[in-house]
């Protein structure tokens, strides 16, 4: 019922508006395998390649760091057999350790059905509870079953902000179940242009290295391995360390998180996030772009990216003429291995018929208003979604085009009173050309959804000097 009144609460208050992956690992790899010459080939030559030395200072941070190092499992309670893998290092003599959230993510929505273990260098393994979890930042603190003899520090440079670009750090983690290694690469600061903090480190990361840490010379910890652009090469992802030492001295303030509350936990975090992120976009406000002979809303915010595509170059040459810009938040969150939430974005397509007539023109903007995510469904974490369709007008305002408006949403099952809301607008004044704005929001609130979503229709106008038309432009 909430839900249908969100969709129809919507209509009535508006009528009156690159993808960078988790490094751990869910499956072991397949073995190597070769391909042997066609029968009776010569071999190819094979031209002498000079060793490459070892860095002799990754080679001294690998020896000193080795013993802090764990391998992070998940294991499926009744087959006793690892679901996923990552990494993790040790912060405190008294057994604390920090990995990503996602690597036991599994096992903190689903505690009946997974466990954790760790396996240290050494042959070393046993139990681990789960003591807190900063999903915003991808973190969370676990439990050993016995002190720790040795343990990593941070680096005092990277809790306040002033380690340098182009500094040598040493990444380190347990890459595909292979075994511990140590990858050098390059600090190149914070990423620009995202809403939640991220370093940018240039080396490889690489599955199963989630949660690891990353180093400097001396040792001491600069940031926790997190993720890497699968469309570039050694770009790779570190959370600040100064997340990592607030979530340990929270974890030690704070009673353990228990199975059971970490459902609830997860909501709160989304919760005060969510407020924050759309509470920036709308505080930023809407800036006017125009789109022939119309103007629509762009978020002002800086860290939104925006494309443009047009099919105007398309063979065989189409029937209507679509030009796009669609502007995304760099930003989501990783809930589950089938959720990621907190994305944002904008989209205007202003559409032009080519040889459609005006029944046909109207069909081909119908498939145009469905919603993005269509056909992208997680039964276990989503609702189906339920949409509400009406014209708007606005009264007293010759500025504003008639509008076709829906709205669609779906709920979280797991996370009582989110959202994932799509918002469409249809121009109605002309019959043979249109503009179709979408505003997505994934993760929101009810009131949210209202705010922002009426403010975003409202902001949809003819460009100076337009005019409505009901005939062919």
């Amino acid at each position: 019922m909430r839900l249908f009144a969100l969709l129809v609460a919507l209509i009535a208050a508006t009528a009156a508006p690159v993808a960078a992956q988790p490094a751990s690992n869910t499956a072991p790899p397949a073995p190597a395998t070769t391909v042997p010459p066609a029968p009776g080939a010569a071999p190819a030559p094979v031209a002498a390649l000079p060793p490459t030395p070892m860095s002799s200072a990754a080679e001294s941070v690998y020896a000193a760091a080795k013993s802090r190092l764990l391998q992070i499992r998940t294991l499926v309670e009744t087959a006793d057999r690892q679901s996923s893998l990552g990494s993790g290092l040790l912060v405190t003599a008294d057994g604390l350790a920090i990995t990503n959230y996602h690597v036991v993510s599994q096992y903190a929505l689903e505690p009946a059905t997974y466990r954790l273990e760790y396996a240290a260098p050494d042959g070393s393994r046993g139990p681990l509870k789960l003591q807190a979890i900063d999903v915003v930042n991808d973190l969370a603190v676990v439990q050993l079953d016995k002190p720790a003899a040795a343990f990593f520090e941070f680096e005092p440079r990277a809790l306040s902000g002033t380690l340098p670009k182009g500094e040598r750090l040493f990444a380190m983690g347990n890459p595909l179940d292979l075994g511990f290694t140590i990858v050098e690469g390059t600090y190149n600061g914070l990423v620009d242009y995202s809403y939640n903090e991220r370093i940018h480190f240039s080396g490889a990361l690489n599955p199963g290295m989630s949660g690891g840490p990353t180093v400097t010379a001396d040792g001491r910890v600069a940031g926790i391995n997190v993720a890497k652009q699968t469309r570039g090469e050694l770009v790779s992802f570190l959370v600040p360390v100064k997340d990592a030492a607030t979530l340990v001295e929270r974890a030690r303030r704070n009673t353990p998180l228990t199975p059971a509350d970490a459902r609830a936990e997860i909501t709160r975090q989304l919760t005060a996030w969510q407020a924050g992120l759309f509470q920036a976009v709308g505080d930023k406000g809407f800036r006017p772009s125009t789109f022939g002979p119309y103007r629509a809303p762009e978020s002002a915010v800086p860290w939104l990216n925006c494309w443009a595509r047009t099919n105007a170059d398309a063979i065989p040459k189409p029937r209507a003429l679509v030009s796009t810009t669609s502007c995304s938040s760099r930003t989501s969150l990783f809930i589950a291995g089938d959720l990621q939430t907190g994305q944002v974005d904008f989209t205007h397509s202003l559409v032009k018929s080519v040889d459609l007539n005006a029944f046909q023109f109207a069909a081909f903007l119908s498939q145009q208003m469905q919603p993005s995510w269509l056909g992208n469904w997680g039964k276990k974490r989503l609702t189906q979604q339920r949409c509400h369709e009406n014209f708007l007008t606005f009264a007293g305002d010759a500025d504003r085009p008639l509008l076709r408006a829906v709205w669609c949403a779906r709920a979280y099952r797991d996370f009582d009173g989110l959202y994932d809301v799509s918002v469409t607008g249809v121009t109605e004044d002309r019959d043979r050309e249109a503009l179709v704005s979408r505003l997505n929001m994934r993760g929101i609130t009810y009131e949210n959804a209202l705010s922002l979503g009426r403010r975003f229709l409202g902001a949809i106008e003819w460009a100076q000097g337009g005019t409505r038309t009901t005939g062919t432009p």
